[in-house]
């Protein structure tokens, strides 16, 4: 079974690179992250074409999550964390993988920047919150998967230049402190378990030719819990999407499952 998430920057503006991705990559299940639109508006039909149900958490112009999956997603949930903002970052679902019940759980969390203002202050509190969410849930199902674009640059392995983001809130120490306290809990970032050492990234700003210049960042994650880790067989970066014509500034990354 292969699991993908991917921050896509807009569904309807990428939907071809989508489409073009699946029937290239053939995930199972894929988490897609700032979809940028309300569900009224999201191309079902399109996914439906391909074999895919998809479910959504939309939102007008900005945020919103989905699942689209071969599978059937149950116990789909757009109500798993209260947003103080109510803003469309979470949908989370339960899939049977081999008589396994899996809960993905797909987030999109707040940039935070600039520090000095309430964004930074929400980002905070938002992963206050998840985190005791998270702490809850995994006295229910010690099967979980949290995918997604968590904007958190965890170490200075994950980033082209670390000294540029010391006060970046995407870096900041309390940040990466909110990473490490979801971590023990019981999770593992799954691309850190299986390379320890590389630097390797999901996201490139559309600025000052950072892609050309492999000017990166690590944001996008997999944190598997302990008790499914096993069951990962591999972890990849796939940069091939973010080199296409009008490309999202991130690219997917993929689980496979044995």
């Amino acid at each position: 079974m292969k699991v993908c998430s991917w921050n896509v920057n807009s569904v309807r503006a990428r939907i071809n690179n989508i489409k073009n991705y699946i029937k290239l990559s053939a995930p199972d299940v894929l988490m897609l992250q700032e979809i940028k639109t309300e569900e009224k508006n999201f191309p079902f039909n399109e996914f439906k074409e391909l074999g895919y149900n998809s479910y959504v958490f939309g939102q007008k112009s900005y945020n919103g999550v989905a699942i689209i999956a071969k599978k059937k997603i149950i116990d789909v949930d757009t109500g798993f964390l209260k947003d103080e903002k109510s803003q469309s970052r979470i949908i989370v679902g339960n899939l049977i993988n081999k008589s396994k019940k899996i809960l993905i759980i797909n987030i999109y969390a707040p940039n935070g920047n600039p520090v000095e203002t309430d964004k930074y202050t929400y980002k905070i509190n938002w992963y206050k919150n998840f985190i005791q969410k998270i702490k809850k849930q995994i006295l229910i199902n010690k099967n979980i998967i949290i995918g997604g674009d968590f904007n958190i640059i965890p170490e200075n392995i994950d980033v082209y230049n670390h000294m540029k983001y010391e006060n970046d809130a995407l870096f900041k120490i309390e940040i990466r402190k909110k990473y490490r306290e979801l971590i023990n809990l019981g999770f593992v970032d799954v691309f850190r378990y299986f390379y320890k050492d590389k630097q390797d990234y999901t996201f490139w700003d559309y600025m000052s030719g950072a892609w050309q210049k492999n000017n990166g960042m690590r944001i996008d994650h997999f944190l598997a819990s302990n008790n499914i880790l096993g069951n990962i067989k591999s972890i990849n970066i796939n940069k091939k999407p973010r080199s296409r014509e009008k490309p999202s500034d991130h690219t997917p990354i993929e689980l496979e499952f044995n």
